[in-house]
This record gives structure tokens, sequence and C-alpha cells, in this order.
């Protein structure tokens, strides 16, 4: 396990200090980041919190997990490893149609 976490189904009121804020509660938080809209600049209802320690991670998840903040339930897990996606412009559609890079 590692000690970054995923947390859901926040409320779009929770900033980055918010949220460092309710896990500061259960460890030392190293990072706390809300993940917005670019456009809206609105919260997507997810961000990812760096606890200092593994121990301190799980028990963030135990702890907080199914608990309140600004009257909505947090899903908290750990936060799994990005995978690259795959880049896809009008030239990488197999010749069907869209620019030809030709």
């Amino acid at each position: 396990m590692g000690n970054k976490l995923f947390v859901g189904n926040l409320s779009w009121n929770v900033d980055d200090a918010m949220l460092k804020d309710f896990f500061s509660s259960v460890g030392t938080v190293l990072e706390a980041v809300v993940i917005k809209d670019r456009i809206k600049n609105r919260s997507k209802g997810f961000g990812f919190v760096k606890m200092s320690t593994e121990e301190e991670a799980q028990r963030a998840i135990d702890e907080l997990n199914g608990k309140e903040l600004d009257a909505r339930a947090l899903n908290v897990s750990e936060a799994r490893e990005e995978t690259p996606r795959e880049n896809r412009s009008f030239g990488d559609r197999d010749n069907r149609g869209g620019y030809d890079r030709r």
C-alpha cells in the first residue's frame, strides 16, 4: 500500500485547505488536492491526499471512509497508479477519415 489516497464524493464547496484540515485529524498531510474542471474551475467531486506514512494512510481509510464532510459521505481508498491514456488525434484512426499526416 502507498500513502496516496483517492477521495471521492466531495462537495463542490470543498477546497484544498478544507480537505487537508479534514485529513489532518488522523495524521500528517503532505498534500491535499481537489481536482477541478479546467473550463468551469469547479470541483469535479474528487481529490487526492498524500499522507506522510502508509500507516497514516491506512488509518485515514479506516477512520474517514464514510464520514461526512460538508454534508457528503466521503469515499476514501488507496489511489491507484495512473494508467497512460492513448492519444487519439484525428490522424490516429487507421485512415478512417480525419486529418492525414502525410
